[in-house]
């Protein structure tokens, strides 16, 4: 069942500004960082409340690290994608599937959650997480 948005999802490439903005500026606090394989942080996690969260990544590092495109970031072209958190996440992907959605498998993200990846029509990317007891989201 979906609980609740967990994150909304964008990419920069200027880490330094978005840090400044979102905690300096709004006063927001980083709850916790996604780091590459020297130990530099590429994704950060700004907490919004509870367990919801604005979930910025360098873009460059982040497609040295899972692959993709760097690409020019035009104004409203930052928004990759949504997430919902779930309860259940294996049983709402199989009714997912069985109502004819195209669910990925379910994997284990970097942050420590279960997560599984569907489309709405448009194409637009949502991805449906899972927390566990080691998710960052509820440990930092």
């Amino acid at each position: 069942m979906i609980r609740k948005l967990a994150h909304l999802n964008f990419v920069t490439n200027d880490l330094e500004k978005i840090i400044d903005f979102y905690v300096n500026k709004l006063g927001m606090q980083v709850k916790f960082t996604l780091d590459n394989k020297e130990g530099q942080p590429f994704g950060y996690y700004f907490a919004c409340g509870d367990t919801t969260f604005l979930e910025f990544f360098d873009q460059s590092m982040a497609a040295e690290v899972w692959g993709g495109k760097v690409e020019a970031l035009n104004i409203g072209t930052r928004y990759r994608h949504f997430c919902l958190e779930v309860t259940g996440l294996d049983e709402f992907c199989k009714m997912l599937a069985e109502k004819g959605v195209p669910v990925s498998p379910i994997s284990l993200g970097m942050d420590h959650s279960r997560q599984a990846w569907i489309a709405d029509p448009d194409g637009n990317a949502i991805e449906l997480m899972e927390y566990g007891p080691s998710s960052l989201q509820l440990t930092g």
